[in-house]
């Protein structure tokens, strides 16, 4: 059945109130640190940086997330620098115009340090090298006033929290909780050696198992007092485990079931917009297997993305999924920033009800991601709620 650009699926909403009583909205938007969803007014965010970027080692971690094609390509090229001329430098501009754009609508922008990660490094039981700064979603997760670090999975970016330590010792000597999840040993264990991407028909697998404690932050995004998640190539159930029983009974962690053949982070599967409306990728979520708790909500699906032949958003050129369409940052319930080349989810924003920032990103694209990856939003303007 094929699905309109709005679903509405009619349901009361649940009780506002969760099974230990109702909740305690105290005022907590002057903290220095404050974000509970993905839609409340932006006023402070974390950019990423570019530079000291190198290819990231080949390992077999990886292959979960990227190309078979370009898995390969780093047996030559990973551990190198990322060329200036070609990689670099087109991206920056790009970067430079998403700063612009934000402080001109009036955020804050704070930047990590600069990191050298051609540096090798070890741990008694591997070596590597790292990788970039471009994507501190990754990496942290805001809940409230405390940023948590997650225990990534590949290996490269083990110590990529570095460029961040000053900015967060910042943040917490002005009142802000800072947490590290147990640091994984990312022993040859956690890994398949033999993984392969799932043909159609196939049981899904992934690249890693459940031997440690893992998770990208990028796997989660936050609606108040429910968060959502996708188990993936870089998040295990007890990653997922870990982050309910750290927030405790005051939150929920819902699961959203995906069909993408290689999950790796949330962000281009399933994207809050605003209270009550989520804009959904159709090749990735079956509606029918979305959480009951989401059927009082608008079911926004995502517009196909357009595919720029030859280009770094093609599907033989591009390390990250093609639905980075998807890949928006909210800075309120209105404003929204967009890739410019991307003129159906524009459109799509607009008939939506939002105001699309239109943006030039796709030379920062072979980095990580797009705007929700490249940056971490500090400080929103509210407080914790439950939308449902």
């Amino acid at each position: 059945m094929e699905l309109s650009s709005i679903q509405k699926i009619d349901r009361a909403s649940e009780n506002k109130s969760y099974e230990d009583g109702e909740f305690n909205n105290a005022k907590t938007d002057n903290f220095v640190v404050n974000s509970y969803n993905e839609w409340d007014p932006l006023e402070e965010i974390v950019v990423g940086r570019l530079e000291g970027a190198i290819h990231p080692p080949k390992h077999i971690s990886l292959l979960g997330g990227i190309p078979k094609k370009l898995y390969n390509v780093l047996s030559l090229a990973g551990g190198s620098k990322v060329s200036q001329r070609w990689g670099i430098v087109p991206a920056q501009k790009e970067l430079d115009e998403f700063i612009h754009i934000l402080e001109s609508e009036g955020v804050k922008v704070k930047r990590p340090n600069f990191i050298d990660y051609s540096r090798s490094f070890s741990t008694p039981d591997w070596k590597s090298k790292g990788n970039c700064s471009a994507c501190p979603r990754d990496c942290f997760l805001v809940i409230g006033n405390e940023i948590i670090e997650a225990p990534m999975s590949w290996r490269c970016r083990y110590f990529e929290r570095h460029a961040y330590y000053s900015l967060f010792k910042e943040y917490f000597e002005q009142g802000a909780k800072w947490t590290s999840a147990p640091r994984p040993m990312l022993l040859d264990s956690l890994y398949d050696k033999n993984y392969t991407v799932p043909k159609d028909g196939e049981s899904m697998r992934y690249v890693i198992n459940e031997s440690e404690v893992v998770f990208d932050a990028a796997d989660f995004v936050r609606c108040g007092r429910d968060l959502f998640v996708t188990k993936s190539n870089v998040t295990n159930e007890a990653g997922i485990n870990w982050l309910q029983r750290h927030l405790g009974n005051d939150f929920r962690v819902h699961i959203i079931e995906t069909r993408s053949k290689q999950p790796m982070h949330i962000d281009t599967t399933f994207v809050p917009l605003a209270p009550g409306k989520v804009m959904i990728n159709p090749e990735y979520i079956d509606v029918k297997k979305l959480p009951s708790i989401l059927k009082s909500w608008d079911i926004l699906i995502a517009p196909k993305p357009v595919i720029i032949k030859g280009g770094l958003f093609s599907e033989t050129a591009a390390l990250c999924s093609m639905w980075l369409s998807m890949n928006v940052l909210v800075l309120d319930e209105e404003r929204v920033i967009c890739e410019k080349s991307q003129e159906p989810t524009i459109q799509a924003l607009k008939d939506w009800g939002f105001k699309p920032i239109p943006c030039n990103f796709l030379h920062f694209n072979p980095f990580g991601g797009a705007f929700h990856c490249a940056t971490l939003d500090i400080r929103r303007r509210g407080t914790l709620q439950s939308y449902f």
